[in-house]
């Protein structure tokens, strides 16, 4: 018995999306934001500038401001397998007092999280912070065949130059999916999809002006 109630308590103590969410948020504090950016980061993780580039390049040209922003999960969208998920929530940069919104891509490998894209748009006003985030998690039930997903574009670009300003996703149990387009213009189309059981819902869908950041 107590081998079990070991066993459960090790399970009901793994770290989550929302965990790690606000561990990259604290180590942003402590280490600086683009030192938690890259600690974080998948190697081909994105971020948008609006236009899609390789975090990778993009944060080793960067300096650690000296107050870095803040941000927390508002909602969280899981998959079943609780192996990929997408958060979103407020950001503030204290020093010049911007804010607005984030959303963070998130896949778990061999117990560790990394994100694959994060993105800001920055807003007029401060979004509130819930203490205790929405978790929306895809139903294990059922047979998932596939998101409903944007299909590439049929032109690439050079290969490992640049990303496309388009990407997508899905959890392994293919119970999540994700995907986002940015246009000529900036604009950032984002989408979230759940598995219900018996359909896909949009669970998460996001239009982002050209100047969003990050």
């Amino acid at each position: 018995m107590m081998l079990f109630l070991f066993v459960a308590a090790a399970v009901v103590a793994a770290p989550s999306a929302v965990d790690a969410e606000r561990a990259f948020s604290r180590d942003a504090q402590r280490n600086g934001q683009w030192a938690a950016l890259r600690a974080y980061a998948d190697r081909d993780a994105v971020v948008f500038t609006p236009q899609a580039v390789w975090a990778r390049d993009f944060v080793k040209r960067r300096k650690d401001a000296a107050t870095p922003i803040t941000w927390s999960p508002n909602a969280s969208y899981v998959s079943c397998d609780g192996r990929m998920a997408v958060n979103t929530g407020p950001w503030q940069d204290r020093q010049d007092g911007q804010a607005g919104f984030f959303t963070t891509v998130w896949e778990q490998e061999n117990g560790r999280w990394r994100w694959l894209s994060h993105g800001r748009h920055m807003l007029g006003r401060p979004v509130t912070s819930r203490p205790s985030p929405i978790v929306r998690r895809g139903s294990c039930h059922g047979r998932a065949p596939g998101p409903p997903l944007m299909r590439p574009p049929p032109i690439k670009r050079a290969a490992g130059a640049t990303p496309d300003d388009f990407g997508r996703g899905y959890s392994s149990d293919r119970t999540l999916g994700w995907d986002w387009r940015v246009g000529p213009n900036g604009v950032r189309h984002f989408r979230t999809f759940l598995w219900t059981g018996r359909r896909y819902t949009l669970a998460l869908e996001q239009t982002i002006g050209g100047k969003s950041g990050q």
